[in-house]
């Protein structure tokens, strides 16, 4: 798994480096902005005219007489100011015009920063970047590159200000401007994803040494375009020095728990899935057909007696027995190979408010979706009294609220300072009050443990999926955690492997998606991936 960082990791990974004499800060910000020029021709190789490195420039050039490229290169008061002009220096030395334009004062720039500020006054202008209409007066370029506020912005973004940064969208709708941010676009809060103020929105964003949480939480991956990671020479040795927990990305399947034994049926375990009554019974469907694909051994579907001919009429690898009330469901759970269970989708408010007591006092590996958390919205506490370690809940937004509404008040809030109190913060304040992993479903899916382990399945960038936002698809999601759990996988693994799964299936499929087609495409996807 790839790991995310915060602000204050990524510069304790930097600090160390440098006090351990292996890199200056000069170097760093040399290698910064010879990655954002790297990045900037490997994205659209066309602006790359003279065909050179940054890192290995012929030296200083004439701006091609003729039509030359130009770039806006706007530098902040810090060392991500640094970082813009090395690039602006590079981009120069490669033949570009380039008009520089610094917020702030240079004589209070960060010592590296200022040695950089110094080396491009050698060569060009330096504009401020807060009087009135300079950037207004300045030729349409191809390219800005926005490097005011980086990892470390602690403040939000006022004033004339933030209406430059918005400005930028004026140009970018004229055509042909590409804006470029450096670590993250500025306004975005690094470790939250959230905007402080008014923000830039970014053609490409080039993160260095590892990607942020921002850049994949809330508004992050929407601000920052398209992200590549340069690589500024950090080993990963490097990373031990980083508060630690360092949060993970989600990215793939353990095979070798797929791989396991498979004596007989059983040794893949039982899955239960509680349906509705008649005519609601789609949604638990739904989740059995991801649990049976995902490999459980057995599933069966718990029915109330109305809608048992239904259900009979809808399925034929999948059991079905009856299940009216809490006598005959506690009678089911008698039988110890029922190892995994599933209580929720389509299942009616009332129904699961009588037999979510039942499945918890069971003590089995158990989800609850969508009706099972909606059921005790008027008293939270007499759910997350009853939980165990061995469940999993899986809220979207609302059903978050619902269980969480003081946590979600703080995470809807309006940030005033950074770093702000982001998804992660929440999940994790909710997996440790409910004593069990949550997963909170949306694009930034995040996934925690009550021990403060944590992950990110994030359907962004290259793993973009839009088409999961249709009816079902989260119910899908809950039998696939279910089959998993069922197979013998730790709560935390299945929920984390379920939701990579979930996204993997959608992105084989592609447009056109509807909730019926995941379970299907699984076989696809795990023959792929070599499972």
């Amino acid at each position: 798994m790839t790991e995310l960082l915060t602000a204050a990791q990524m510069r304790a990974i930097e600090q160390a480096a440098i006090e351990s004499g292996e890199f200056t800060g000069l170097e760093l910000m040399e290698r910064a902005g010879q990655g954002v020029v790297e990045a900037i021709f490997e994205e659209w190789p066309e602006l790359n005219r003279r065909g050179a490195s940054p890192s290995r420039s012929p030296g200083y050039l004439r701006p091609d007489e003729e039509d030359p490229l130009r770039a806006v290169v706007l530098c902040g008061p810090g060392n991500n100011g640094g970082d813009g002009f090395v690039v602006a220096r590079l981009l120069h030395g490669l033949g570009w015009a380039v008009d520089v334009f610094l917020y702030g004062d240079a004589e209070k720039l960060p010592p590296d920063a200022r040695e950089n500020y110094g080396r491009w006054v050698e060569l060009g202008a330096v504009q401020h970047l807060s009087k009135q209409g300079a950037l207004q007066n300045a030729a349409k370029p191809d390219i800005v590159v926005d490097s005011v506020f980086g990892t470390g912005l602690a403040r939000p973004i006022e004033g004339e200000l933030g209406q430059v940064l918005q400005s930028l969208d004026a140009w970018i709708a004229l055509g042909g401007v590409k804006v470029i941010a450096v670590d993250t676009p500025s306004g975005l809060c690094s470790d939250s994803g959230k905007s402080l103020g008014p923000f830039a929105v970014a053609s490409l964003t080039v993160a260095f040494h590892l990607a942020k949480r921002g850049h994949f939480l809330d508004r992050g991956a929407i601000q920052s375009g398209r992200l590549i990671v340069k690589s500024i020479g950090l080993a990963e040795h490097w990373n031990s020095q980083a508060e630690r927990p360092v949060l993970k990305m989600i990215e793939g399947a353990p095979k070798r728990v797929f791989k396991g034994r498979a004596d007989h049926k059983y040794t893949h375990g039982h899955a239960f899935i509680l349906t509705g009554g008649a005519a609601k019974t789609g949604a638990a469907r739904l989740a059995a057909r991801g649990a049976l694909r995902i490999g459980a051994g057995l599933v069966t579907l718990g029915v109330p007696g109305s809608a048992q001919m239904e259900v009979a009429a809808q399925v034929t690898a999948l059991m079905v027995r009856r299940i009216d009330g809490a006598e005959g469901f506690a009678d089911a759970l008698g039988d110890e190979r029922l190892n995994a269970l599933c209580l929720g989708p389509g299942m009616g408010l009332e129904r699961a408010r009588e037999l979510v007591p039942v499945v918890l006092q069971a003590k089995r590996a158990t989800v609850l979706d969508a009706d099972a958390l909606t059921a005790f919205a008027d008293d939270p506490a007499a759910l997350l009294g009853q939980l165990h370690e061995n469940c999993v809940l899986t809220p979207h937004g609302g059903e978050f609220a619902r269980l969480f509404p003081d946590i979600t008040e703080k995470l809807a809030a309006t940030p005033t300072k950074g770093p702000a109190y982001s998804k992660v913060d929440a999940t994790r304040e909710a997996a440790k009050r409910a004593g069990c992993v949550v997963l909170f479903k949306g694009p930034d899916t995040v996934i925690a443990a009550p021990d403060g382990r944590c992950s990110i399945n994030a359907a962004f960038y290259d793993r973009s999926a839009p088409w999961l936002a249709t009816a079902g698809s989260g119910d899908v999601l809950a039998g696939f955690i279910t089959g998993l759990l069922a197979r013998g996988f730790a709560p935390m693994q299945a929920a984390e492997t379920g939701a990579w799964l979930h996204v993997e299936c959608a992105r084989s499929f592609g447009p056109g998606l509807i909730a019926e087609d995941l379970p299907e495409q699984l076989p696809y996807v795990l023959k792929n991936i070599d499972i």
